[in-house]
Formats: structure tokens, sequence, C-alpha cells
């Protein structure tokens, strides 16, 4: 046995530049393709889904630009804040 832990299998399907970077980083680190991609899973699942990062505009962007008739300068121009937060 070559792991000190029993192990599954499962396979998966990548793209070739994301195939490209695991076989480079392999080659490279000097290990399997299968620890590079145990090692970078465990580090993404530890670090949780919530990401702390992200803003309003993040988590709304596919509703940016949706509204239909509004002027094309109201993020730049000043005159469309006025009394806004009085």
């Amino acid at each position: 046995m070559y792991y000190s832990n029993d192990m599954r299998t499962i396979s998966l399907k990548l793209p070739e530049d994301l195939l490209f970077q695991l076989v480079s980083e392999a080659k490279a680190r000097r290990v399997t393709k299968s620890t590079v991609v145990r090692e970078s899973l465990k580090k993404a699942l530890s670090e949780g889904s919530v990401n702390v990062d992200v803003s309003c505009f993040d988590l709304a962007r596919d509703l940016a630009g949706t509204a239909k008739g509004l002027p094309k300068d109201l993020a730049r121009n000043a005159k469309y804040l006025k009394g806004f937060g009085e």
C-alpha cells in the first residue's frame, strides 16, 4: 500500500489549460498529479465557501445595467447625488 490512509479513486475532466498547469506543478514539485489535486482540494475546502472580500457589486453583478430609462452618466454625475442621505 502506498498511502497511510485508504484512498478512493475518482475521475474528473479538466480543460487543456488547467491540465497543463496541473502537470507542470506536479513536475516542478516532483510529486504526482493526485498529490497536487488532493492538496489543492484540501486547501480550498478548508478555507470555506464564505468569501469576506465579496462586494455588493459582486453579489448583484447580474443585475448591473439592467434598469431601463436611467441617465447614461448616473454613476459619474454629482447632480444625481444632490440631497442624497439628507
